[in-house]
């Protein structure tokens, strides 16, 4: 099959979930044998750079990307403010964008096309106008749930009623497009149950999270005993706000209190202010890393404290690869099919979050013996060769 992929980033570096997902269904599709396309829109905002590109990969897909300016200013916000549209997602619309789609379309006969996300279903009406193709929309997250669970962790009235303001009109055009495609892709049983409730009438499917399996290998002779650490985007606000409430609720206990632990923050667009949290030997604010692999290793407990968000999160499908000792919250973990205290730790407060620290700081078997699970557990079930062989199946019943 012939089969367009489109996101709103472009996927390299794998430097967040997002990246790691589509390349990770490019390969297996392409494994698979199928003619793969990638268009992608390069955001200002997130600075894609196709010199960091994987060699391997491009030489065996049409890969074209597209810059945009995606900031807005202060006058469009508060011109937004008295608007009813979602303009979070309007801003990733570009007419020269568009035109260079149609030519796409006009040159190559797809039989799939699949939008990475809400944020390139603006195009969603050209492309139907010029191509036959069955069009797979693939949610990564229940957008405006992600808007609805971070207003109620606010306790400023301004912040809880602007963002329940951008969640409503984020819902009303995320409803308007879920039967505008020919399917529906999830990552999860409850995304997948979130939008049958909504009264969509065409074919949705799950396909969990998929990983190269053969990339990820422990070495547990460089790994620091004990250590937490956390990896991941900040400018995913779910993710900020987590790692904030984690620090400020756990600072004194990291600094000054009984977890005798050093904690390691990193990821992509830190903010300069979580310098701030620094305190020298005891809490570690790294930035962006210059091999993901290698610092996760390094590491033996990973924390995911999200009190916010969707979808599945593809940092803990990496982390459970790795062999790590993982304590996240429910939601954190929504998707994977996990056995609290198995292959991975539960843990939705303050409280709970402590006595997981406490054990795990303590107890090297125990996060040994739950690491392994969660590596069998990942082999069973998000091994991307197994995944992309259904998402194609998926493809061919629909063309």
């Amino acid at each position: 099959m012939k089969i367009l992929i489109l996101t709103h980033r472009v996927p390299f570096p794998q430097n967040g979930g997002y990246a790691i997902v589509v390349c990770n269904t490019i390969k297996g599709l392409v494994a698979l044998g199928h003619e793969v396309s990638l268009v992608a829109l390069n955001a200002k905002k997130y600075n894609g750079h196709e010199q960091e590109t994987e060699d391997e990969l491009l030489e065996k897909i049409n890969y074209t990307s597209y810059n945009i300016d995606i900031n807005i200013s202060m006058i469009d916000g508060l011109v937004n403010l008295f608007s009813k549209k979602a303009n979070d997602i309007d801003k990733y619309y570009d007419a020269e964008f568009e035109k260079l789609l149609i030519r796409e379309l006009r040159q190559t006969a797809y039989d799939i096309i699949q939008f990475e996300g809400l944020f390139v279903t603006p195009y969603l009406g050209a492309i139907r106008k010029h191509s036959r193709a069955k069009l797979v929309y693939r949610s990564h997250n229940i957008e405006h749930q992600v808007w609805q669970r971070l207003a109620q962790q606010k306790s400023d009235l301004f912040k809880k009623w602007y963002l329940r303001m951008l969640a409503r009109r984020v819902k009303d055009y995320e409803l308007q497009q879920l039967n505008k495609v020919d399917a529906i892709a999830v990552f999860t049983t409850e995304d997948k149950k979130t939008i049958l409730s909504y009264g969509t009438n065409i074919p949705v499917e799950i396909f969990p999270v998929g990983i190269d399996l053969t990339r990820y290998k422990p070495d547990f002779s460089k790994t620091e005993f004990p250590s937490l650490f956390f990896l991941g985007s900040l400018d995913w606000l779910p993710n900020r706000e987590g790692i904030e409430w984690f620090i400020d609720n756990f600072h004194k206990d990291l600094t000054d209190g009984d977890l005798r632990v050093k904690f390691y923050v990193a990821g992509h667009n830190i903010p300069e202010r979580f310098d701030d949290y620094e305190v020298m030997g005891k809490i570690f604010i790294q930035g962006e890393v210059d091999d993901a692999f290698e610092f996760v290793n390094s590491k033996s407990i990973m924390i995911v404290p999200l009190l916010s968000g969707g979808g599945m999160r593809v940092k803990i499908v990496e982390g459970m690869a790795m062999q790590k000792c993982i304590i996240s919250t429910s939601l954190g973990a929504e998707g994977i099919n996990f056995e609290n205290g198995i292959n991975i730790i539960i843990a939705n407060n303050q409280e709970e979050f402590y006595e997981a620290i406490e054990r795990c700081i303590t107890d090297e078997e125990h996060c040994r013996t739950i690491g392994t699970n969660a590596r069998r557990l990942v082999e069973q079930q998000h091994d991307v060769n197994n995944v992309a062989r259904d998402l194609a199946a998926f493809y061919t019943k629909l063309a």
